[in-house]
């Protein structure tokens, strides 16, 4: 160590006027310096400071303090006991021959990653893919997180026997809901697409609050929660079908809050008591369903329609030329117009748009004015989407819906297209429309926040 001193040497100063020194070598062993006949002013020949350096020797504290580094040590291993001994060799055997339980062996797949192995090296050395190595390794997370939550033993040892595909179901739950959802399949025997089915009901749930009897079943409880989900899938189907009460009875069956269950039950009760005439008159267009597209509603929904796309603003050009014909085939669905378009719209299966065989047209409309009903502070900040049946010009129905070129005007819209009701274009002796309006779509609102939180993620 080195410590600095700093020495300074500040001149005697004489009060004599002579120009010799007043000093004598007898009594002062220093030699004299002379000092100017002026006091205040230094003079150029005046020392500088001198500055020393002296080396310090460590203390023993010191010395001491460098000797506690430690060479860094990997975190111990999570490998189960029998396997932290064996080599690489050793463990890719055990993997490609699956000695043991799945969950005890699956961590041998981190394990070798972490030796320089890649998901496409250790299929070849044991004939799991990748997609099956990042299940065992995610099931067995999940099955770790149940053991920590201390579920049930006979709830997780259900799970011993291929139970990495049913536990990477229900990997984005938290933890309470894991558990939960572990108890649910284990006692309702539920395959793979029952648990990824549960997983998205239980997760979906929070998101749907404002729908339709939503506050009748209980957050808390998975089967009430997949009840929903099949609840919503009913009311889909606008009108009555197969479809709609097959739905609403898979619901009841696995509802189990008494709210629940009556809530099933009345939906039921009114399915029932719809007659064939009401049917008819929704098909003549005497009813037009408003619906608000869900956040990741076109993802989940198990059929979808693609329909092209008009402006409104381009009046009946468009229209026209739009493709009548759209459908998908092959293994894949692949969609196939009878000519090229540049806007699409996809929505779900809804039941007013999965019948559209030929006509279909979707048009785009800035706000709601262009719509025939009373004035909603809505209809002036959202955009929607009204699907048109072409087919089906003719205006029939009093109350029914029809799409419509009309001229500029006072009416605050300009000129383009509009829908008017059947009973206004009869007083205007209009007699023919540009297609029948079926569906009004407004857009999806993010209004809850379904975000995971820090204990949800692995």
């Amino acid at each position: 160590m080195l410590s600095a001193a700093v020495t300074t040497h500040h001149p005697p100063l004489s009060y004599s006027i002579s120009d010799k020194p007043f000093s004598s070598p007898f009594l002062n062993p220093f030699p004299p310096l002379s000092i100017s006949k002026f006091p205040f002013f230094t003079s150029p020949k005046t020392p500088l400071k001198s500055v020393s350096a002296t080396l310090i020797p460590p203390s023993p504290a010191s010395s001491n303090q460098q000797q506690l580094y430690q060479p860094f040590r990997p975190p111990p291993s999570g490998l189960p006991s029998q396997f932290r001994s064996l080599d690489v060799a050793s463990q890719l055997e055990i993997l490609a021959n699956r000695l043991g339980l799945w969950y005890e062996y699956a961590p041998l797949i981190s394990s070798l990653m972490r030796e320089g192995f890649t998901p496409p090296s250790i299929e070849e050395s044991t004939g799991i893919s990748g997609v099956e190595q990042n299940r065992l390794v995610v099931g067995a997370q999940v099955r770790e997180s149940l053991v920590q939550s201390k579920t049930d033993p006979e709830v997780v040892s259900a799970f011993d026997i291929r139970g990495a595909e049913l536990l990477y179901e229900i990997r984005l739950l938290n933890a309470a809901q894991r558990t939960a959802a572990a108890r649910y399949i284990v006692e309702n025997g539920l395959d793979a697409k029952g648990a990824q089915d549960l997983a998205r009901a239980m997760k979906d749930f929070p998101r749907r609050r404002g729908d339709k009897s939503w506050e009748c079943f209980n957050y808390s409880l998975p089967g009430d929660c997949l009840s929903f989900m099949y609840f919503r899938q009913a009311r889909e189907h606008k009108n009555k079908s197969d479809q709609k009460t097959k739905a609403l009875e898979m619901a009841l069956d696995v509802a189990v809050s008494e709210k629940a269950k009556v809530a099933i039950s009345k939906e039921l009760e009114r399915d029932g008591e719809e007659s064939v005439g009401k049917d008819e008159e929704v098909r003549a267009g005497g009813r037009v369903p408003v619906l608000r597209m869900k956040i990741g509603e076109v993802a989940e929904a198990s059929s979808v329609v693609v329909l092209p796309v008009c402006r409104a603003e381009e009046r009946e050009r468009e229209i026209l030329e739009a493709p009548w014909e759209c459908k998908s085939g092959g293994e894949f669905g692949v969609v196939v117009a009878e000519k090229g378009w540049t806007r699409w719209a996809v929505l779900p299966g809804w039941e007013p748009v999965v019948g559209l065989e030929s006509g279909g047209v979707v048009v785009a409309f800035p706000d709601a004015r262009a719509l025939p009903w009373k004035a909603n502070r809505w209809y002036k900040e959202e955009a929607i989407l009204v699907v048109a049946d072409r087919s089906r010009k003719e205006v029939n129905a009093d109350d029914g819906f029809y799409m419509v070129a009309v001229e500029g005007g006072g009416n605050g819209h300009g000129g383009g297209l509009k829908v008017e009701r059947g009973s206004a274009l009869k007083q205007s002796g209009v007699l023919e429309s540009l297609g029948t309006v079926v569906l009004v779509v407004r857009p999806s609102r993010d209004e809850t926040d379904d975000q995971l939180s820090d204990e949800d993620w692995e």
